[in-house]
């Protein structure tokens, strides 16, 4: 499979899931998803495929430096295995997010908004969501 057919698969596999915990979150099977991790673990087996492939070319001093990162990421297998690794984290992050959400009864348009953000740029949609969960009032049902 070539690395732009992964990029459309990979891609398309994650969005069930951040549909689903944005739009029907206390849907069972919403739940079941999120708490067996499958698509962060087919995302982390893929991945691993490719840094498997990529191993002889990989130096890991290149991660002390901003240019041997570059350097790492002139490759296109490199660009989708880390493109691979954001969606993973992103999702895992995602999910501890939907999680807590539910546990703690927060406002599901708010968690919605976090999730969004937390789909697009990762960590600062984790940083809302930190902040909003610090002030938050639980919803009544």
């Amino acid at each position: 499979m070539n690395a732009e057919t992964v990029f459309s698969l990979v891609n398309t596999l994650v969005m069930p899931q951040w549909l689903l915990m944005i739009f029907a979150p206390h849907w069972k099977w919403t739940q079941k998803l999120a708490d067996s991790y499958l698509i962060p673990v087919l995302l982390a087996v893929i991945y691993a495929f490719y840094i498997v492939i990529s191993l002889s070319n990989l130096d890991f001093m290149s991660f002390s430096t901003l240019a041997g990162i570059k350097a790492l990421f002139s490759e296109e297998q490199s660009v989708l295995a880390g493109w691979i690794h954001y969606l993973c984290f992103d999702l895992v992050a995602g999910t501890w997010i939907y999680k807590d959400s539910i546990n703690k009864n927060i406002n599901r348009i708010a968690v919605g908004i976090c999730l969004f953000f937390c789909l697009m740029f990762g960590p600062i949609g984790f940083l809302l969501y930190w902040i909003s969960r610090k002030f938050a009032r639980p919803q009544t049902k």
